[in-house]
Protein backbone atom coordinates (compact mmCIF):
# COMPACT_ATOMS: atom_id res chain seq x y z
CA UNK A 1 0.00 0.00 0.00
CA UNK A 2 2.89 2.24 0.94
CA UNK A 3 4.43 2.08 -2.73
CA UNK A 4 1.04 3.31 -4.17
CA UNK A 5 0.30 5.92 -2.06
CA UNK A 6 3.81 7.80 -1.99
CA UNK A 7 4.01 7.12 -6.01
CA UNK A 8 0.31 9.11 -6.19
CA UNK A 9 1.75 11.43 -3.67
CA UNK A 10 5.10 12.20 -5.63
CA UNK A 11 2.70 12.86 -8.97
CA UNK A 12 1.32 15.73 -6.74
CA UNK A 13 4.16 17.32 -5.84
CA UNK A 14 6.12 16.70 -8.83
CA UNK A 15 4.39 18.85 -11.05
CA UNK A 16 3.56 22.03 -8.99
CA UNK A 17 7.49 22.19 -8.52
CA UNK A 18 8.47 22.03 -12.06
CA UNK A 19 5.25 24.44 -12.81
CA UNK A 20 6.58 26.99 -9.88
CA UNK A 21 10.53 26.36 -10.92
CA UNK A 22 9.86 27.00 -15.02
CA UNK A 23 7.28 29.94 -13.86
CA UNK A 24 9.72 31.72 -11.36
CA UNK A 25 13.03 30.58 -13.35
CA UNK A 26 10.95 32.21 -16.47
CA UNK A 27 9.95 35.68 -14.52
CA UNK A 28 12.98 36.11 -13.54
CA UNK A 29 15.35 35.50 -16.46
CA UNK A 30 12.89 37.88 -18.87
CA UNK A 31 13.73 40.66 -15.67
CA UNK A 32 17.24 39.87 -16.82
CA UNK A 33 17.00 39.36 -20.44
CA UNK A 34 15.17 42.62 -21.26
CA UNK A 35 18.61 44.72 -20.00
CA UNK A 36 19.66 43.03 -23.66
CA UNK A 37 16.77 43.80 -25.83
CA UNK A 38 17.79 47.51 -26.50
CA UNK A 39 21.59 45.94 -27.98
CA UNK A 40 19.57 43.35 -30.15
CA UNK A 41 17.19 46.94 -31.50
CA UNK A 42 19.49 49.08 -31.51
CA UNK A 43 23.41 47.98 -30.93
CA UNK A 44 23.47 44.75 -33.45
CA UNK A 45 23.56 42.44 -31.07
CA UNK A 46 22.46 39.37 -32.99
CA UNK A 47 19.44 37.04 -31.23
CA UNK A 48 21.71 34.17 -31.30
CA UNK A 49 24.28 35.99 -29.31
CA UNK A 50 21.93 37.24 -27.19
CA UNK A 51 20.03 33.46 -26.29
CA UNK A 52 23.15 32.27 -25.36
CA UNK A 53 24.10 35.12 -23.17
CA UNK A 54 20.76 35.65 -21.52
CA UNK A 55 20.63 31.44 -21.29
CA UNK A 56 23.83 31.11 -19.25
CA UNK A 57 21.88 33.08 -16.11
CA UNK A 58 19.41 30.57 -15.68
CA UNK A 59 21.43 27.63 -13.74
CA UNK A 60 22.50 30.35 -10.71
CA UNK A 61 18.45 31.27 -10.68
CA UNK A 62 17.15 27.25 -11.14
CA UNK A 63 19.40 26.74 -7.70
CA UNK A 64 18.39 29.52 -5.74
CA UNK A 65 14.70 28.96 -6.84
CA UNK A 66 14.18 24.97 -6.69
CA UNK A 67 14.25 24.78 -2.73
CA UNK A 68 11.45 27.48 -2.34
CA UNK A 69 9.49 26.06 -5.36
CA UNK A 70 9.41 22.77 -3.92
CA UNK A 71 8.35 24.09 -0.33
CA UNK A 72 5.18 25.84 -1.89
CA UNK A 73 4.84 23.02 -3.69
CA UNK A 74 4.54 20.91 -0.47
CA UNK A 75 2.36 23.53 0.83
CA UNK A 76 0.28 23.65 -1.51
CA UNK A 77 -0.53 20.11 -2.03
CA UNK A 78 -0.98 18.99 1.36
CA UNK A 79 -3.33 22.08 1.71
CA UNK A 80 -4.88 20.37 -0.97
CA UNK A 81 -5.32 16.93 0.04
CA UNK A 82 -6.42 18.29 3.18
CA UNK A 83 -9.35 20.39 1.81
CA UNK A 84 -10.34 16.82 -0.17
CA UNK A 85 -10.07 15.41 2.87
CA UNK A 86 -7.84 12.54 1.60
CA UNK A 87 -5.25 13.20 4.71
CA UNK A 88 -8.17 12.24 7.03
CA UNK A 89 -8.40 8.87 4.73
CA UNK A 90 -4.61 8.51 5.54
CA UNK A 91 -4.51 9.14 8.76
CA UNK A 92 -7.49 6.96 9.22
CA UNK A 93 -6.19 3.82 7.36
CA UNK A 94 -2.90 4.13 10.06
CA UNK A 95 -0.57 6.33 8.80
CA UNK A 96 1.82 8.43 10.71
CA UNK A 97 2.91 12.00 9.80
CA UNK A 98 5.92 10.73 9.10
CA UNK A 99 5.08 8.34 6.55
CA UNK A 100 2.47 10.66 4.93
CA UNK A 101 5.90 12.97 4.28
CA UNK A 102 7.73 10.22 3.21
CA UNK A 103 6.77 11.34 -0.87
CA UNK A 104 8.17 15.23 0.18
CA UNK A 105 10.90 13.67 1.68
CA UNK A 106 11.72 11.64 -1.35
CA UNK A 107 10.94 14.74 -3.93
CA UNK A 108 12.66 16.74 -1.36
CA UNK A 109 16.39 14.35 -1.82
CA UNK A 110 16.21 14.83 -5.67
CA UNK A 111 15.74 18.28 -5.82
CA UNK A 112 18.79 18.31 -3.18
CA UNK A 113 20.70 16.26 -5.58
CA UNK A 114 19.87 18.31 -8.21
CA UNK A 115 20.88 21.72 -6.41
CA UNK A 116 24.06 20.19 -5.46
CA UNK A 117 25.06 18.90 -9.31
CA UNK A 118 24.34 23.01 -10.21
CA UNK A 119 26.47 24.34 -7.32
CA UNK A 120 29.15 22.52 -7.90
CA UNK A 121 29.59 21.97 -11.69
CA UNK A 122 26.71 23.57 -13.88
CA UNK A 123 26.91 26.83 -11.95
CA UNK A 124 30.12 27.66 -11.88
CA UNK A 125 30.70 26.59 -15.63
CA UNK A 126 27.47 28.76 -16.78
CA UNK A 127 28.78 31.94 -14.93
CA UNK A 128 33.01 31.73 -16.34
CA UNK A 129 30.87 31.07 -19.93
CA UNK A 130 28.63 34.27 -19.21
CA UNK A 131 31.58 36.57 -18.04
CA UNK A 132 33.74 34.91 -21.00
CA UNK A 133 31.28 35.47 -23.63
CA UNK A 134 30.32 39.41 -22.02
CA UNK A 135 34.40 40.21 -22.13
CA UNK A 136 34.22 38.21 -26.27
CA UNK A 137 31.28 40.75 -26.96
CA UNK A 138 33.11 43.94 -26.02
CA UNK A 139 35.57 43.10 -27.33
CA UNK A 140 34.22 42.14 -30.75
CA UNK A 141 30.95 44.01 -30.38
CA UNK A 142 32.28 47.12 -28.35
CA UNK A 143 29.74 48.94 -30.44
CA UNK A 144 27.32 47.44 -28.28
CA UNK A 145 28.25 49.27 -25.35
CA UNK A 146 28.12 52.76 -26.77
CA UNK A 147 25.03 54.44 -25.88
CA UNK A 148 23.62 57.86 -27.88
CA UNK A 149 23.67 60.96 -25.97
CA UNK A 150 25.24 58.79 -22.97
CA UNK A 151 28.93 59.50 -22.12
CA UNK A 152 30.38 55.57 -22.33
CA UNK A 153 33.32 53.89 -20.59
CA UNK A 154 34.05 51.02 -22.56
CA UNK A 155 37.66 50.39 -21.43
CA UNK A 156 38.82 52.08 -18.12
CA UNK A 157 40.18 55.15 -19.08
CA UNK A 158 38.57 55.68 -22.27
CA UNK A 159 35.01 58.02 -22.81
CA UNK A 160 33.13 58.39 -25.26
CA UNK A 161 30.00 60.42 -26.28
CA UNK A 162 28.14 59.75 -29.09
CA UNK A 163 25.27 62.51 -30.61
CA UNK A 164 23.55 60.29 -32.86
CA UNK A 165 24.25 56.65 -35.14
CA UNK A 166 23.03 55.52 -38.26
CA UNK A 167 21.45 51.93 -39.16
CA UNK A 168 24.82 51.19 -40.82
CA UNK A 169 26.33 52.26 -37.35
CA UNK A 170 28.09 55.39 -38.70
CA UNK A 171 28.32 57.36 -35.45
CA UNK A 172 28.05 61.11 -35.59
CA UNK A 173 29.26 64.15 -33.20
CA UNK A 174 31.83 62.18 -31.15
CA UNK A 175 33.52 63.12 -28.56
CA UNK A 176 36.46 60.66 -27.24
CA UNK A 177 38.94 61.39 -23.74
CA UNK A 178 41.60 58.91 -23.52
CA UNK A 179 42.85 59.44 -20.46
CA UNK A 180 44.43 55.69 -20.34
CA UNK A 181 48.03 57.39 -19.76
CA UNK A 182 47.41 60.11 -17.42
CA UNK A 183 50.61 61.86 -18.42
CA UNK A 184 49.29 62.46 -21.72
CA UNK A 185 45.14 62.80 -21.62
CA UNK A 186 43.69 63.04 -25.07
CA UNK A 187 40.87 64.64 -26.12
CA UNK A 188 39.29 63.88 -29.73
CA UNK A 189 36.35 65.58 -31.08
CA UNK A 190 35.18 64.28 -34.51
CA UNK A 191 31.92 64.99 -36.73
CA UNK A 192 31.84 61.35 -37.72
CA UNK A 193 33.79 58.06 -36.45
CA UNK A 194 33.19 53.97 -37.65
CA UNK A 195 34.01 51.55 -35.05
CA UNK A 196 35.81 48.85 -37.05
CA UNK A 197 37.19 44.81 -36.19
CA UNK A 198 40.73 44.71 -36.85
CA UNK A 199 43.10 41.65 -36.31
CA UNK A 200 44.19 43.34 -33.22
CA UNK A 201 41.19 44.28 -32.08
CA UNK A 202 37.99 47.64 -32.22
CA UNK A 203 39.90 50.52 -33.29
CA UNK A 204 38.19 54.06 -34.32
CA UNK A 205 38.15 55.77 -37.29
CA UNK A 206 37.48 59.38 -36.59
CA UNK A 207 36.74 61.73 -39.65
CA UNK A 208 36.96 65.33 -40.09
CA UNK A 209 38.13 66.72 -35.97
CA UNK A 210 40.48 67.80 -33.76
CA UNK A 211 43.22 66.28 -31.27
CA UNK A 212 43.66 67.98 -27.92
CA UNK A 213 47.03 66.60 -25.91
CA UNK A 214 48.07 67.86 -22.70
CA UNK A 215 51.71 66.97 -21.65
CA UNK A 216 53.95 68.48 -19.23
CA UNK A 217 51.64 71.12 -18.35
CA UNK A 218 51.07 72.24 -22.10
CA UNK A 219 48.37 71.74 -24.71
CA UNK A 220 48.77 70.68 -28.36
CA UNK A 221 46.39 70.76 -30.76
CA UNK A 222 45.88 69.05 -34.08
CA UNK A 223 43.24 69.13 -37.14
CA UNK A 224 43.02 66.05 -38.90
CA UNK A 225 41.07 64.94 -41.63
CA UNK A 226 41.25 61.08 -40.35
CA UNK A 227 42.65 59.56 -37.28
CA UNK A 228 42.83 55.96 -36.19
CA UNK A 229 42.21 55.26 -32.29
CA UNK A 230 43.12 51.81 -31.10
CA UNK A 231 40.95 51.13 -27.97
CA UNK A 232 41.91 47.04 -28.26
CA UNK A 233 42.81 46.64 -24.61
CA UNK A 234 40.20 44.00 -24.04
CA UNK A 235 42.29 41.39 -25.44
CA UNK A 236 44.71 41.93 -22.47
CA UNK A 237 42.36 42.51 -19.59
CA UNK A 238 40.49 39.15 -21.05
CA UNK A 239 44.01 37.17 -20.68
CA UNK A 240 44.79 38.29 -17.43
CA UNK A 241 41.00 38.40 -16.25
CA UNK A 242 40.63 37.44 -12.17
CA UNK A 243 37.86 34.92 -11.93
CA UNK A 244 35.09 35.62 -9.39
CA UNK A 245 34.27 33.27 -6.95
CA UNK A 246 31.18 32.30 -8.75
CA UNK A 247 33.00 31.09 -11.79
CA UNK A 248 34.91 28.29 -9.49
CA UNK A 249 34.73 25.41 -9.01
CA UNK A 250 34.39 23.90 -5.22
CA UNK A 251 38.67 22.28 -5.49
CA UNK A 252 39.73 25.78 -6.82
CA UNK A 253 37.42 27.93 -3.73
CA UNK A 254 38.91 25.50 -0.96
CA UNK A 255 42.32 25.21 -2.25
CA UNK A 256 43.02 29.09 -3.31
CA UNK A 257 46.14 29.99 -1.84
CA UNK A 258 45.36 34.17 -2.69
CA UNK A 259 47.69 36.39 -0.97
CA UNK A 260 44.39 38.91 -0.31
CA UNK A 261 42.61 37.78 3.30
CA UNK A 262 39.37 39.39 2.02
CA UNK A 263 39.26 37.46 -1.26
CA UNK A 264 40.27 34.25 0.60
CA UNK A 265 37.17 34.77 2.98
CA UNK A 266 35.09 35.63 -0.45
CA UNK A 267 36.10 32.02 -1.89
CA UNK A 268 35.57 30.23 1.88
CA UNK A 269 32.34 31.51 2.55
CA UNK A 270 31.77 30.53 -1.82
CA UNK A 271 32.29 26.96 -0.86
CA UNK A 272 30.33 26.80 2.19
CA UNK A 273 27.14 28.47 0.86
CA UNK A 274 27.40 25.92 -2.10
CA UNK A 275 27.64 23.43 0.57
CA UNK A 276 24.58 24.50 2.41
CA UNK A 277 22.00 26.32 0.64
CA UNK A 278 21.24 22.87 -1.29
CA UNK A 279 20.50 21.40 1.58
CA UNK A 280 17.24 23.94 2.37
CA UNK A 281 15.73 21.76 -0.48
CA UNK A 282 15.08 18.90 1.98
CA UNK A 283 14.78 21.58 5.23
CA UNK A 284 12.20 23.54 3.85
CA UNK A 285 10.03 20.71 2.61
CA UNK A 286 10.19 18.89 6.09
CA UNK A 287 9.13 22.75 7.70
CA UNK A 288 6.47 22.52 5.48
CA UNK A 289 5.08 18.87 6.54
CA UNK A 290 5.78 19.25 9.89
CA UNK A 291 3.55 22.37 10.15
CA UNK A 292 0.84 21.09 7.19
CA UNK A 293 0.22 17.52 8.92
CA UNK A 294 0.03 18.27 12.52
CA UNK A 295 -3.12 18.89 14.60
CA UNK A 296 -6.70 18.02 13.69
CA UNK A 297 -8.39 18.65 10.55
CA UNK A 298 -10.06 22.13 10.26
CA UNK A 299 -12.82 22.23 8.28
CA UNK A 300 -12.61 26.08 7.86
CA UNK A 301 -9.34 25.67 6.11
CA UNK A 302 -5.33 25.61 7.15
CA UNK A 303 -4.31 29.38 6.29
CA UNK A 304 -3.02 29.57 9.85
CA UNK A 305 -0.88 26.75 9.06
CA UNK A 306 0.49 28.14 5.71
CA UNK A 307 1.17 31.60 7.00
CA UNK A 308 2.90 30.11 10.11
CA UNK A 309 5.24 28.04 8.15
CA UNK A 310 6.19 30.84 5.35
CA UNK A 311 7.01 33.13 8.01
CA UNK A 312 9.40 30.50 9.71
CA UNK A 313 10.31 29.46 5.91
CA UNK A 314 11.17 33.25 5.61
CA UNK A 315 12.99 33.47 8.92
CA UNK A 316 15.12 30.33 7.92
CA UNK A 317 16.37 31.19 4.78
CA UNK A 318 16.91 35.16 5.57
CA UNK A 319 19.18 34.04 8.98
CA UNK A 320 21.04 31.37 6.29
CA UNK A 321 21.80 34.06 3.66
CA UNK A 322 22.30 36.91 6.90
CA UNK A 323 25.02 34.39 8.10
CA UNK A 324 26.70 34.09 4.84
CA UNK A 325 27.37 37.43 4.01
CA UNK A 326 29.05 37.50 7.97
CA UNK A 327 31.23 34.69 7.01
CA UNK A 328 32.86 36.75 4.86
CA UNK A 329 33.61 39.10 7.90
CA UNK A 330 34.21 36.46 10.39
CA UNK A 331 34.90 33.05 9.28
CA UNK A 332 34.65 32.03 12.82
CA UNK A 333 30.75 31.99 12.44
CA UNK A 334 31.15 29.33 9.71
CA UNK A 335 30.28 26.97 11.72
CA UNK A 336 26.77 28.56 12.05
CA UNK A 337 25.64 27.77 8.33
CA UNK A 338 25.45 24.30 9.26
CA UNK A 339 24.36 24.69 12.80
CA UNK A 340 21.09 26.69 11.02
CA UNK A 341 20.16 24.04 8.62
CA UNK A 342 20.69 20.83 10.42
CA UNK A 343 18.79 22.39 13.20
CA UNK A 344 15.71 23.43 10.42
CA UNK A 345 16.23 19.31 9.53
CA UNK A 346 16.42 18.31 13.01
CA UNK A 347 13.76 20.29 14.66
CA UNK A 348 11.00 19.50 11.91
CA UNK A 349 11.53 15.40 11.63
CA UNK A 350 11.30 15.39 15.26
CA UNK A 351 8.04 17.60 15.18
CA UNK A 352 6.74 15.37 12.36
CA UNK A 353 7.71 12.02 14.67
CA UNK A 354 6.49 13.71 18.25
CA UNK A 355 3.14 14.55 15.93
CA UNK A 356 2.63 10.87 15.29
CA UNK A 357 3.17 9.39 18.85
CA UNK A 358 1.24 11.89 20.56
CA UNK A 359 -1.87 11.52 17.97
CA UNK A 360 -1.74 8.15 16.28
CA UNK A 361 -4.63 6.93 14.82
CA UNK A 362 -6.84 3.72 14.71
CA UNK A 363 -6.00 1.76 11.18
CA UNK A 364 -9.09 1.96 8.98
CA UNK A 365 -10.21 -1.44 10.43
CA UNK A 366 -10.28 -0.85 13.78
CA UNK A 367 -12.53 1.85 13.65
CA UNK A 368 -15.23 0.44 11.80
CA UNK A 369 -15.32 -2.29 14.24
CA UNK A 370 -15.45 -0.24 17.13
Amino acid sequence: MWQRYTLYMMHLLMWPTLFISVSLTSIIWLTQALRFIDFIINRGLSIWDFTYLTMLLVPSLLLLILPISLFVAVIFTYNKLSADSELVVFKAAGLSPLQLARPAIIIALIVTACCYGLSMHLMPLTKRQFKDTQMFLRDNYTSVLLQEEVFNSPVDGLTVFVRHRDEDGTLHGVLVHDNRIREAATTMMAEQAQLVQTPNGPRFYLTKGMRQERRDGRVSWLNFDSYNLDISLYTEQAAERTRGPEEMYMGELLSSDVQDDALHRKYLAEAHQRLTWPMYALGLALLACSVMLRGEFNRRGQWKRVATVSVAAIGFVVTGLGLTNLVVQMPLLTPLLYVAISLLIVSSLIALMGDWRRSVQPTLPEAMTS
